[in-house]
């Protein structure tokens, strides 16, 4: 059985579940499933991230797209974007910028991003899926990687769209689910199961740089914590520091 049935059927019975519902025919038909064929699926060998292999691509992330998204604070999403761009410039990734209408709708990309990311160009497009605008894709084919991490407002369609196209591509994509934001909680959950049917493997913007940063012994392993800027690591260090006294 091929691997994307095997996802659309947990994504059915997660939806079910999401939506309070739980048909036995739909149950039944997916543990059925599960006790059938999963055995037999060969898991993929794991072929971690690395600077050498992965992009970034940042989509949408505008002031007027900020101003409706509720399952983060505005706060914390500006946080969490900047963290990965910076994390992911310390590790000497491709990063490509693209917004949308953004004279006409949805404004400039929020400014804490472009100061975070001098001399990196904004492509401004109007195809609602990124991949489908012939400068954003080539710039991402350009990059010549193969694995690419999305982040996107909003989740579900501008991570999730060119994300879901990548797959189909034949390429690995990633999407940092809190450095996207969306404007319900109906909209992230079926956005995520969306993409998990896809192939989309869904991560947080931390995780994603520290695994491409592999060896906290690596020069770059500063700027990266830096960047990410995890509250706790600070009184973590501030500990090692005065027990180092």
């Amino acid at each position: 059985m091929e691997r994307r049935q095997f996802l659309q059927s947990t994504g059915l019975g997660a939806a079910a579940t999401m939506l309070g519902v739980a048909p036995l025919t739909a149950a039944t038909t997916h543990l059925s499933f599960l006790k059938e064929n999963v055995m037999s699926e060969q898991p993929r060998p794991y072929e971690p991230l690395t600077s050498e292999n992965a992009a970034l691509i940042l989509i949408d992330h505008q002031v007027g797209l900020m101003t409706g998204v509720r399952d983060y604070s505005t706060g914390e999403l500006k946080h969490n974007v900047v963290g990965l761009a910076k994390a992911a410039k310390a590790l000497k990734l491709p990063i490509i910028v693209t917004t949308t209408a953004r004279d006409s709708m949805w404004g400039p990309t929020f400014p804490e991003l472009v100061e975070a990311l001098p001399g990196v160009p904004i492509i401004d497009r109007s195809p609602v899926n990124a991949f489908d605008d012939p400068k954003v894709a080539q710039a991402i084919t350009a990059t010549g990687r193969k694995k690419l991490i999305f982040a996107g407002i909003s989740l579900e369609v501008c991570a999730a769209f060119p994300a879901i196209t990548a797959v189909g591509n034949g390429l690995d994509a990633y999407v940092a689910v809190d450095a996207s934001g969306t404007f319900s909680e109906t909209k992230r959950q079926v956005g995520l199961l969306r993409m998990l049917q896809a192939g989309v493997i869904l991560s947080d913007y931390a995780t994603l740089m520290v695994e491409i940063l592999k060896d906290n012994a690596r020069p770059e392993a500063g700027p990266v914590y830096a960047a990410i800027d995890m509250p706790w690591a600070k009184l973590v260090g501030q500990i090692a520091q005065a027990y180092g006294k």
